[in-house]
């Protein structure tokens, strides 16, 4: 059995490993850099952009080409040249598969997603523990798991260094599962309380666990 102080130094580390959450559930910094025209040479322009300056400063080279005698318009498109990609558009594999396209969105989205409802379970149970659990161990202490909340900060540490790929899905999967561990001790744990005093307690973290096992 142990008293309010082990019970803090477990929130201490959830709230660590909340921060961290919250850190790497942002959205990734932009790849690609801005040059302008004036220092690093011709800038980047949007497909919007382009299609204006062609039609203001390019207008005269296309009415020299359609006067240039054997040479169709279409020419230049059917030649072959193309011309550089800008960052925000989609690469030529993504173009020719848009099946993979759609299933890479659908993932991100699918990780997003479950990246913000932990979030979301972490920040309730670490609100739980405080305003409910924490009074109830001033009288009854509990057996509490201080380990797995170190361990829930450490997954949470090494997940916000990937940002991405297969080692971050697997962080987050285990994040998931070490938090569902906790709740689920605790729960266990409020069984020793003698009186129903821990009944809106234990409500409140079926409720998070529910939320967990929809994850």
């Amino acid at each position: 059995m142990v008293g309010p102080a082990a019970l803090l130094a477990s929130i201490r580390h959830q709230a660590g490993a909340l921060r961290t959450l919250r850190a790497a559930a942002d959205p990734h910094p932009p790849r690609t850099q801005t040059f302008s025209a004036g220092r690093f040479g011709p800038a980047w322009h949007s497909p919007g952009e382009e299609t204006e300056m062609s039609e203001s400063g390019g207008a005269q080279e296309l009415e020299e080409e359609r006067k240039a005698p054997g040479k169709s318009p279409k020419e230049g498109e059917e030649s072959g040249d193309l011309t550089p990609l800008n960052p925000g558009e989609p690469r030529p594999e993504r173009l020719a598969r848009p099946g993979l396209a759609r299933r890479e969105t659908l993932r991100e989205m699918a990780l997003c997603s479950k990246m913000a409802r932990l979030v979301e379970a972490t920040s309730r149970l670490v609100q739980v523990e405080q305003t409910l659990l924490l009074p109830l161990l001033q009288q009854h202490p509990l057996p509490l798991h201080p380990k797995d909340s170190i361990e829930f900060r450490n997954i949470c540490s090494h997940m916000a260094l990937q940002r991405e790929g297969q080692q971050f899905e697997r962080d987050l999967h285990e994040a998931h599962q070490c938090l569902k561990t906790i709740v689920e001790k605790l729960i266990c744990s409020l069984a020793v309380f003698p009186s129903d005093s821990y009944i809106p307690v234990r409500s409140a973290l079926r409720q998070i666990l529910q939320n967990l096992l929809a994850m």
